[in-house]
């Protein structure tokens, strides 16, 4: 598999999972980054979304590995319990250093590690969700010259997130879940 060149990053809590079920659902077969979703997840509680997501949309949907290397045409998710990093060399880490806000994984860790690895290619959605986490991470990702966009509070379940970071950036793009589903429809 190819090493991804550009990298994809979505962040959601409350309130995120069915349009991260419709971003997945909406993507072409082939496309060229790498996409890495993280989802507010306890780590008390067993879930099995990648599996539950890989089987109902016929994709490779994986957890996120320690060293694990960040391939083009794939979709990964941060697993419960562990913040994930990127790192230098295009690989995964995890860390289980203290919640960010008082989460782990957060969101903000993805996204700031993202914009120091990938600068330019990256890209990041912040969706609905209860906490400001992602906003930090979304200013760093604007300072790399990456490219950021925020799912329209009229749109999110939990209008916390998406508010708190269009209040605190100041070139983020306002997407609709429609258009959001549709930049995915037309990823490359």
């Amino acid at each position: 598999m190819e090493k991804a060149k550009e990298l994809v990053v979505i962040g959601g809590s409350a309130g995120s999972y069915n349009l991260i079920v419709d971003i997945i659902e909406s993507l072409p077969l082939q496309f060229s980054p790498a996409i890495v979703v993280v989802i507010h997840r306890n780590p008390k509680f067993t879930t099995k979304i990648e599996e539950t997501l890989s089987l109902k949309l016929k994709r490779a949907i994986v957890p996120a590995k320690d060293k694990m290397q960040i391939c083009s045409n794939m979709i990964y998710f941060a697993i419960p319990g562990y913040h994930l990093l990127i790192e230098p060399d295009s690989t995964f880490s995890l860390d289980v250093s203290e919640p960010v806000q008082f989460s782990r994984p957060s969101i903000d860790v993805l996204f700031e590690t993202s914009a120091e690895v990938y600068c330019k290619k990256c890209i990041a959605f912040l969706l609905s969700g209860a906490n400001k986490d992602g906003t930090d991470g979304f200013r760093r990702i604007q300072e790399m010259g990456g490219k950021t966009y925020v799912q329209s509070p009229e749109d999110a379940l939990i209008t916390t997130m998406p508010e708190h970071a269009i209040r605190s950036s100041h070139y983020t793009d306002i997407f609709s879940d429609q258009q959001i589903i549709s930049y995915f429809r037309n990823l490359k």
